[in-house]
């Protein structure tokens, strides 16, 4: 006889684990249901009319349902899918509703059938698991049967039980009705289905309109399209540029203006210079915009991923349609609406990756997909790296809940890590050496900007400086005339010239009032230097020219002037605690001459002993003091020409020690006056490319957009993190020349308001429900709790990732470096619109108007924001020419800055 215990355990061999509440729930079974047969599986029964679990007694169903209970606890809410089935035969149906007791979806009813293609179907419904939540129908027909119990008696219990062979037979019927399927049932297996989310779509489709419309216009530079704009005709040309940011975003825009013949014509020279008629303007406008059409729908599905309800996203979606500083950032050649993007997707994309079955293709994908993304954001711009660090956050947080999981193995976990530790770090590190390698093979030729770099970086571009030419030895030797240049940080070499240092300076310091050396960040025929051995007079090289080596002493005589380099025991003039370094002059004060340096060469182990030519970095060690010669980066006052100031320094450490030899020629005429005129008629920039590997010019690359990034500039319109929450401070990007009409960066104050004020209230929220649930108070049900906890550590630690480090910043920010951290505050406030609905359905029910009201308000607040948006929108897109009286008009905070034209040719700030 075949019980339904036996038939659980039957189904249960091929799990490994088996949890504690199933074993009390079939021992439940057992001894409630004792003794009773299995109507279930006897087709011919009059009980398998209901298709429902007869044997079970209702007592047996209260003990479920507390088992579900206790299993729900025991899990923390954190069950999405029901854990209880009362059995697992494939004849039975259950009348049931199947939800979860927290879900916030509609839930469905099963109702039984009896045709042969949906009893093969109901195979996966009744092994999925289901709650025993009665609608009202199961009541009534619950109550009819205990009805019926109290007058039959046992009726049910002695019906004799199902054989073996009743059940193979039943099994037998199943698989011929599996055969004679209508043919056009298995064609269905093949049908791709599609499915459209209508939100989703008209969110793209309102982006969309707000953000061509007129996009060509205005046919002027507008704000950094000046850099962005150069940077693409560069690519065009393949000479190379030098930014602060990764190239991807201008990657981008450039593949779309080569795939429309744009041949790199770019004359523009100040922000609001016209564009050529042959500039491709939408075309160079057409990433952005359409990068800035996907975000709000992008939002959209990253909301409801994340677990707040289908309305509250589509808010979500909206409040990026309707704000002001999107929609600018989004219709001009800018990186903001790609960065934005990149950043949404990633994170939608991990959420999906970590809701996926371990090893499916799904997960696979989804993680892929989660980590190019995220490397895609911060190769637009750095700050993308930030959302990257809150996804590597994401991704601890749940191996660490993992460990929790007893359902996991030690090895799962292991390979679990081992597995996204391949995907989110090997795989980032990969996409981004691959958009660098693109990059540099792309710009091969030399630009305007190769004098950041060092000389061996301009060496290895075709047009530049190159280190082996026929015209330039490579070997330094007694003899030769070289130009030193500052290897690492800023870019000068070191000069002198006839005018000396003054007597006393400002602080009252004496100076040895010997000739100035300084470090001069432009090539000039003052900048040469002869290298003299101390033993030798004549400084012609002959046939056999004496190469200095590493340790030789030797003093450098500049060309022009013919004076030695000297150091002595003199405090430099701006950096006091080093000496000065100088040409030497004797002026009768008996000063006594120290012109003797050690040679160096602190990468020998690579380039060898000999002094070479641009490979070679030294350092300059003074012999009597032990010093080196040292860039200081200080810039000298007007008696030093606003230079840089050269010293000399007991610590020979670091990098600004490190000097290396660019330009380079023999001597060979003796004659100083016919010296000094070659020096003034020949010099030397050699064109010969050299060779260069992609992983020297790559970390080279590197290390100059981490340190020249960071210099501290100054701008009119420039401001500070703690006035962007309540945008205290906007943007003059672009202001016509021919009347007031202007594009002015301003986000809706609406929402940059309620937004900020959400984060307030978040924070209060969630200190109030922590501090209940310390005296075991449970003010909301578990998954709501998981649900805020998920919102904070996603939306909450992105906001703070994105806004804080900005305030350790040195170099001058402006309002559009907000707008990842805006971002996350929009979508942070969509949860809490999503919350406070949810308080007011769970503690008020009685008062529905009160739920009502509610949403009334939130939507009386979006017509706020419709109508503050449509206000703004004339210094959105500039197509208005506006008076002095309306652009006061739109002028609510004092602290806005917008420009007029009081007279012909005149602008005014207000």
């Amino acid at each position: 006889m075949l019980s339904s215990k036996t038939m659980v355990v039957q189904r249960r061999k091929k799990k490994t684990f088996k949890p504690k509440f199933d074993n009390e729930r079939d021992q439940l079974i057992n001894s409630a249901g004792a003794g009773a047969t299995n109507d279930r599986l006897q087709p011919d029964r009059e009980s398998n009319k209901h298709h429902s679990c007869d044997n079970l007694q209702p007592a047996t169903i209260a003990a479920l349902n507390i088992i579900q209970t206790r299993a729900h606890n025991l899990c923390n809410g954190n069950l999405k899918t029901p854990v209880i089935d009362c059995c697992r035969d494939v004849n039975c149906y259950l009348n049931a509703t199947v939800c979860h007791p927290y879900s916030r979806e509609t839930c469905e009813t099963i109702i039984p059938t009896t045709t042969s293609k949906e009893l093969n179907s109901s195979r996966s419904v009744s092994s999925s698991r289901l709650f025993l939540t009665p609608t009202g129908d199961d009541r009534e027909r619950s109550t009819s049967r205990e009805k019926s119990s109290e007058t039959s008696g046992t009726r049910k219990s002695a019906s004799p039980a199902p054989t073996t062979t009743t059940t193979k037979a039943a099994l037998r019927s199943i698989q011929n009705a599996d055969a004679h399927k209508n043919p056009t049932d298995y064609e269905e297996s093949y049908m791709l289905k599609i499915h459209l989310d209508l939100f989703a779509w008209l969110l793209f489709a309102l982006a969309f309109v707000t953000r061509f419309y007129r996009l060509s216009y205005p046919r002027n530079v507008v704000f950094d399209e000046l850099h962005y704009g150069k940077s693409v005709a560069h690519y065009m040309r393949n000479q190379f540029f030098f930014d602060t940011h990764p190239p991807l975003g201008k990657q981008l825009i450039a593949a779309v203006a080569e795939s429309v013949g744009y041949d790199g014509n770019y004359t523009a020279a100040h922000v609001g210079s016209p564009y050529e008629q042959t500039f491709p303007l939408f075309w160079m406008r057409l990433i952005p915009a359409f990068c800035g059409s996907l975000l709000p729908s992008a939002v959209y599905f990253l909301l409801k991923e994340i677990g707040i309800s289908r309305r509250t996203s589509l808010l979500g979606g909206l409040l990026v349609v309707f704000d002001n500083s999107m929609l600018i950032q989004a219709r001009l050649i800018l990186m903001e609406s790609m960065l934005l993007l990149f950043c949404t997707l990633g994170l939608y994309f991990l959420l999906k990756f970590h809701k996926s079955k371990f090893l499916h293709i799904s997960w696979l994908l989804n993680g892929l997909a989660s980590s190019a993304l995220l490397t895609f954001a911060f190769s637009v711009k750095y700050v993308g790296f930030f959302t990257y660090c809150l996804a590597v956050y994401l991704i601890v947080k749940y191996l660490w809940d993992l460990l929790y999981d007893g359902t996991k193995s030690d090895f799962h976990i292991v390979l679990q890590t081992i597995a996204q530790f391949i995907i989110f770090c090997i795989l980032p590190i990969v996409i981004y050496l691959s958009i660098f390698y693109i990059h540099l093979n792309t710009l091969y030729k030399a630009g305007p900007h190769d004098v950041v770099l060092t000389s061996a970086f301009q060496a290895s571009l075709e047009g530049g400086l190159a280190s082996i030419t026929k015209n330039q030895p490579l070997k330094v030797a007694h003899g030769s005339q070289i130009t030193l240049r500052h290897t690492h940080g800023h870019m000068c070499w070191l000069h002198s010239h006839a005018h000396v240092y003054p007597i006393r300076y400002p602080d009252g310091r004496g100076s040895s009032h010997q000739q100035q050396v300084t470090c001069y960040p432009f090539k000039d025929v003052n900048n040469w230097w002869i290298v003299k051995k101390p033993k030798y007079d004549d400084i012609v090289v002959g046939e056999k020219p004496e190469y200095i080596r590493h340790g030789d002493i030797i003093q450098l005589v500049h060309g022009i002037t013919s004076r030695a380099l000297n150091t002595h025991d003199v405090a430099a003039p701006l950096t006091p605690n080093c000496q000065e370094v100088s040409c030497y002059i004797d002026y009768g004060i008996n000063m006594k001459s120290e012109l003797l340096w050690k040679v160096d060469i602190t990468n020998r182990d690579k380039e060898g002993s000999i002094w070479k030519t641009i490979k070679s970095e030294v350092r300059l060690i003074h012999v009597s003091t032990g010093a080196a010669l040292k860039y200081s980066s200080r810039m000298l006052p007007g008696w030093g020409f606003r230079q840089h100031e050269v010293v000399s320094d007991r610590e020979t450490g670091g990098k600004d020690v490190i000097w290396n030899v660019e330009e380079h020629r023999y001597t060979k005429d003796s004659d100083r006056a016919e010296r000094e005129r070659t020096m003034m008629n020949a010099e030397m920039i050699p064109t010969g490319p050299t060779q260069l590997s992609f992983m020297q010019k790559f970390l080279e690359l590197q290390f100059k957009m981490i340190s020249i990034g960071g210099q501290v500039q100054s701008h009119m319109y420039s401001s500070n993190p703690l006035e962007w929450p309540l945008l205290s401070r906007g943007i003059a990007y672009w202001v016509s020349s021919e009347s007031n009409a202007q594009i002015h960066l301003l986000g809706n104050i609406v929402i940059w308001y309620t937004c900020t004020l959400s984060i307030f209230i978040y924070i209060a929220i969630f200190t109030f429900y922590l501090l209940r649930r310390r005296r075991l108070c449970y003010d909301i049900d578990e998954e709501e709790w998981t649900r805020l906890l998920h919102v904070g550590h996603t939306f909450f630690m992105g906001y703070l990732l994105h806004f804080l480090p900005f305030f350790f910043t040195d170099s001058a920010l402006f309002l559009h470096h907000y707008m990842p951290a805006f971002l996350y505050k929009v979508q942070l406030f969509c949860f809490t619109v999503d919350h406070i609905d949810y308080l007011i359905r769970r503690f008020c029910v009685p008062s529905l108007w009160m739920v009502r009201s509610y949403r009334l308000a939130v939507m009386a607040w979006c017509v706020a924001v419709i109508g503050v948006y449509i206000r703004f929108l004339p210094i959105s897109y500039g197509t208005t020419k506006l008076s002095i009286e309306e652009i006061l008009a739109l002028r609510w905070k004092d602290t806005w800055d917008f420009v007029v034209h009081r007279a012909v040719g005149t602008r005014t700030v207000i």
